[in-house]
């Protein structure tokens, strides 16, 4: 089975990016780890027939009424779990290992990030950062596969708007990369 776990996508319309959209129709389940942040973005996701969800910290008050703080499922033996804020460091992951196991599963999603990481220690922690709104990362998902009960998962980058620690890292690295080009014309001169 095909999963994407996603978070954070704060959509202000009921519209989902089209690359998006296409990685959501190739999947069979949908794990949206909270911050739709409105009504018609939650909507959009649910209309796919195919969606997990609980609410983030930036979901509109109706959304907050309709989806739990905390989800648990299970995938073909694989036991899930889903929050939005799981713990506020993705360098020290002590705080989520902790969670999931108080919520006895084996695999935990959550978001409140922006960045994605996947972590296999005792259970597998997933942040899938975000596809929209990124932190020190590129736009992403995660994809998860379990067959079997193994789990698998890869971090999807996506195209769109880095986030402006990003922007400033490749402008740098361009700078860089253009001093190299003038230093070797010089020397070759």
């Amino acid at each position: 089975m095909k999963l994407i776990a996603l978070s954070d996508t704060h959509l202000k319309t009921g519209k989902i990016p089209p690359q998006l959209q296409t990685i959501l129709e190739a999947c069979d389940l949908i794990i949206h780890a909270g911050d739709f942040s409105t009504v018609e973005a939650y909507e959009a996701f649910k209309a796919t027939g195919k969606l997990k969800a609980v609410y983030g910290n930036a979901d509109a008050f109706e959304i907050r009424q309709r989806l739990p703080e905390r989800l648990k499922f299970e995938v073909e033996g694989v036991k899930i779990g889903v929050i939005h804020e799981g713990g506020l460091s993705i360098m020290d992951t002590t705080a989520q290992g902790y969670l999931a196991k108080e919520m006895e599963v084996d695999v935990l999603i959550f978001g409140h990030l922006h960045r994605p990481l996947i972590e296999k220690k005792d259970v597998m922690l997933i942040c899938p950062g975000s596809p929209t709104k990124p932190r020190m990362s590129n736009p992403s998902v995660v994809e998860l596969i379990i067959e079997k009960g193994v789990v698998t998962g890869r971090i999807l980058t996506l195209e769109g708007d880095l986030c402006g620690y990003m922007q400033f890292r490749d402008a740098l690295k361009e700078r860089e990369k253009e001093k190299g080009k003038i230093k070797e014309e010089e020397q070759n001169s």
